[in-house]
């Protein structure tokens, strides 16, 4: 036993000596008999190791050097010995508290020499327990102390050093002092931590002391991966720049360790094109490059390959078609043949009117035009991209008619540009037969059909891009005619065509249309929302200047109109997710009329500041909608939008900005209480949260019909593509409920439609790679209908109920595709489960709990991860979602 040698080496005098003194040193209370009975709890063991400690503190403050040397090795020996396991306090530690004081005395009289060093280290170690709250004294004996291995002393000790050096650095850094002897301590910590796993501290540390550069040499191929996980993790609760720093950080050392998707990852986070630009020309592997390019195909930003990277005409045009997402079409009717979900649905499939009794059921037989334009979307979201329909894409032989164009003329004008528009969404991203089947209604002298096929025409074109620039060409022409129905519809179509592609062609078309000083209202108010998005995230100086020209242009009634909204929203997609960029656009618009003043304000702020998850912001937005005001001021709904918009960046926030939406609801005015539910569709976009979903439940019978109709939407919002049977149960009681309010009917009618999105194969929601990275113009296409419901009755029940289409840049399929080296589908079993948080958690965890295995094509829902189950195959990607190539394992074998 340890205690026992040096007892031995004393003999029995030094246990005598050891005796004789400890009542002086004990504390003036006269403890003695406490002391007494403390010493008769401890077992023989701990009492011998108590008498030999105190043996040393005497030995320590002997003259003679050569025992004071001895005295010191052997007390650090028994403290080392005792700090490896932290459970408790170490016994060595306990024992010594009393002779804290008396030691630190002596350190103090002792003349330098390595012995006064030794002691200063154990002083240190000694103070890990017994130093006041907020000395540092641990730190201060350290410094003064040898320059030993710092990890010898167990990990508590180090991590304790850790706090201390932070505290220390932000004093140091105030009073501007030097930093260097704490730098020299850090790189020690550092590499200690990286080593034993631990590095979420290291990096917690480096933070502290703003010197992240280190961790790239620190990292090694076995703890990289984990290191970057927390890194990425804790960016979204930092402030800026502070946040880009370390994304940029994590960059480095993926790029380091060739980890590229991932690499890609962040660099579309950062919007950084550079990056994009540097891993193509880093990495030549083929099946690498085309991984690249579905991750950027998904995203949705367009992206054009250089000549001088990929010399060869080939291979570059391959890339950037599946950049353009031409493949995706392709990839969604295979996943929907899979499913077998390829029977055309009609509207009666999905309103089931033969599951309710009595009323309601019966209504259905009459034609109204409010019923059949309800019936018109609701078939084009449920059979969008299937490319047939029981509606508009019979065939003509069945009747002498056209059964398509029958259907069309059941409804009424602005009704009819829906319907046609209706035939772009069920050939989504089937471009050519898309617009050969449009072909027919350009030919029509109804401007209303003219522009819905002209709309069609863009939303065939959405997230999709051509080589030739067919929508181009086919819109260009049309936005100059007198009619304003077919000029909406053009510049509608542009917007939804190069969402994102910052063509300058478009931008010239358009901002011509924006001078123009006889354009109407709503030409000039889509103009707006249409260079928005074709320039969205882009802070072009020029469009932005246009679009406030514009609004100074309008007159004080207009500025009340609802449309008008949209020139502020226009302005903000120009600044989408661009933070402080907007600055110099908020100021100007501070000497707008009053009438727009706020709104602008409100929206520039939620628009930049979108999908960041800024805490100032919220409360900013929090504090606006606290205000209550006269009737007259509606923008307090942007602000709730702004809440969501900033809040859906990660889950605590999302969860806070709910239950803070539930506040308002209970104290908000009326106007604020119609923005809550959009904004609670907004941040459980086709994630239908159950307390979320009876929360808009209870308000979807609301007094309030503008607060019911909003409900109902968002119903559809958080249901959307997820075919989620209790949602739509509600909306089948709400559709009977509501069977003699037209109103109220058709927004029923809209929500079980998106419940239904593609049969349950699509999402709205923007995020995606395991939602770490929102893509802009699936966003921006949400927020505009969002803005559009604000006023439900002007836009969506009036005659802009085309509004409705710009969900479609927020369509994606929600599918795990997997492919070979070739890209042809590939069929392979991977597990399906509930992704787990597994951040800074020690050791592999698991990342999927509950999972199911199937065959891929496979469905993902929200919150869903897959991981492959079998060794046959190698995933190029880490995050397996939409395609995936998957490469042969050289190092399978079968088993026998």
């Amino acid at each position: 036993m340890a205690p026992a040698e040096p007892n031995s080496s004393g003999g029995a005098a030094s246990g005598g000596a050891t005796k004789d003194p400890a009542p002086v040193k004990a504390p003036s209370k006269d403890p003695k008999k406490k002391d007494d009975k403390k010493d008769e709890d401890l077992s023989e063991e701990d009492l011998a190791l108590k008498q030999q400690l105190e043996l040393y503190v005497e030995r320590v403050q002997d003259p003679d050097p050569g025992l004071q040397k001895v005295a010191l090795e052997s007390m650090r020996q028994e403290i080392r010995m005792a700090t490896s396991s932290m459970t408790s306090v170490p016994k060595p530690l306990k024992f010594l508290r009393p002779h804290y004081g008396t030691l630190q005395a002596h350190y103090e009289n002792m003349v330098d020499s390595d012995l006064k060093k030794l002691l200063a280290d154990i002083l240190s170690v000694l103070a890990l327990t017994m130093s006041p709250e907020g000395e540092r004294e641990s730190l201060k004996y350290r410094l003064l102390g040898s320059d030993g291995d710092i990890g010898s002393w167990g990990h508590e000790y180090v991590r304790n050093l850790a706090g201390e050096i932070s505290q220390e650095y932000a004093k140091r850094q105030s009073e501007e002092g030097p930093i260097d002897d704490l730098m020299d301590l850090v790189v020690q910590i550092v590499a200690f931590h990286m080593k034993h796993n631990a590095e979420p501290e290291a990096v917690d540390l480096l933070m502290e002391v703003e010197d992240l550069d280190l961790l790239v040499e620190h990292v090694d191929s076995t703890n990289y991966k984990r290191t970057c996980l927390y890194l990425t993790s804790s960016a979204k609760y930092l402030p800026g720049p502070d946040d880009m720093l370390v994304l940029d950080i994590a960059h480095s050392i993926y790029m380091k360790f060739n980890e590229y998707p991932r690499a890609l990852q962040i660099a579309l986070y950062l919007d950084n094109f550079q990056y994009v630009k540097e891993l193509f020309k880093i990495c030549k592997d083929r099946q690498k490059r085309q991984q690249f390019c579905f991750i950027l195909a998904r995203h949705g930003v367009p992206f054009e390959l250089d000549d001088e990277t990929f010399p060869e005409d080939e291979e570059r045009e391959a890339l950037q078609d599946i950049i353009n997402n031409n493949k995706l079409n392709e990839g969604y009717l295979t996943l929907a043949r899979d499913i077998e979900v390829m029977e055309p649905k009609s509207p009666e499939d999905i309103y089931k009117a033969h599951l309710l009794d009595g009323r309601g059921s019966g209504g259905s037989a009459v034609d109204s035009a409010r019923q059949n334009l309800a019936a018109t979307f609701v078939n084009a979201f449920v059979n969008a991209g299937f490319g047939q329909d029981k509606l508009m894409t019979v065939p003509s032989e069945v009747s002498s008619g056209g059964s398509s164009s029958s259907w069309l003329f059941k409804n009424k004008e602005h009704g009819k540009a829906s319907a046609a528009a209706s035939l772009g969404m069920i050939l989504l991203w089937d471009v050519d037969s898309g617009l050969a089947q449009l072909d027919k209604y350009f030919h029509s002298t109804d401007t209303h059909v003219v522009a819905g096929a002209l709309l069609g025409v863009g939303i065939v074109n959405c997230n999709v891009q051509n080589e030739c620039d067919p929508a181009l060409a086919l819109l260009a022409e049309y936005v100059d005619k007198d009619d304003s129905a077919i000029k909406i519809g053009a510049i509608m179509g542009l917007g939804l065509a190069y969402a994102g592609a910052q063509n300058e062609h478009v931008r010239v078309l358009l901002m011509q249309i924006l001078g123009d000083g006889k354009s109407s209202l709503d030409v000039i108010a889509f103009t707006a929302i249409s260079l928005g998005l074709v320039f969205v995230g882009s802070c072009n100086e020029d469009i932005a200047q246009a679009i406030i020209i514009a609004l100074m242009d309008r007159s004080e009634a207009e500025l009340g109109d609802p449309l008008a909204r949209f020139l502020p929203l226009g302005l903000g997609l120009l600044y989408l997710g661009k933070q402080d960029s907007v600055e110099a656009t908020a100021e100007v618009s501070k000497t707008f009329n009053e009438k727009i003043r706020k709104h602008c304000d409100m929206t520039l702020l939620a628009c930049a500041y979108a999908g960041t998850g800024n805490v100032l912001k919220v409360q900013h937005f929090l504090g606006q909608c606290a205000q209550h005001l006269d009737k007259g001021e509606a923008y307090q709904g942007q602000a709730v939008l702004g809440i969501a918009m900033v809040a859906m960046a990660e889950d605590l926030g999302l969860e806070m900005a709910i239950r803070s939406l539930e506040h308002l609801l209970q104290y908000g005015e009326q106007n604020i209480r119609r923005a809550v539910p959009l904004a609670l569709g907004l941040l459980c976009i086709s994630n239908p949260k159950v307390n979320v979903m009876d929360t808009l439940s209870r308000l979807s019978h609301d007094a309030d019909s503008e607060v019911a109709m909003a409900a109902i939407i968002s119903l559809g919002l958080i249901g959307s593509g997820t075919n989620n049977a209790r949602i739509a149960g509600m909306l089948r009681n709400l559709s009977s409920y509501y069977y003699k309010d037209a109103s109220l009917l058709f927004c029923v009618r809209i929500a079980q439609g998106l419940v239904h999105l593609g049969k349950g194969l699509l999402t709205l929601s923007p995020y995606h790679s395991e939602r770490s990275l929102l893509s802009p113009t699936a966003l921006a296409g949400l927020v505009v209908m969002l803005h559009a419901c604000l006023d439900m009755k002007a836009i969506i029940l009036g005659k802009y109920h085309y509004v409705l289409y710009f969900l479609t840049l927020a369509m994606q399929p929600r599918m795990l595709m997997t492919v070979d080296e070739n890209l042809k589908p590939l069929s392979v079993p991977v597990r399906v489960g509930q992704a787990v948080d597994v951040v800074g958690q020690a050791g592999r965890p698991k990342t999927i709990t509950g999972f199911q295995t199937h065959s891929t094509p496979v469905l993902l829902a929200a919150g869903d991860r897959a991981e492959l189950a079998t060794d046959k195959y190698i995933p190029v990607s880490p995050i397996l979602e939409g395609f995936v190539i998957l490469k042969e394992n050289p190092d399978y074998k079968e088993e026998s």
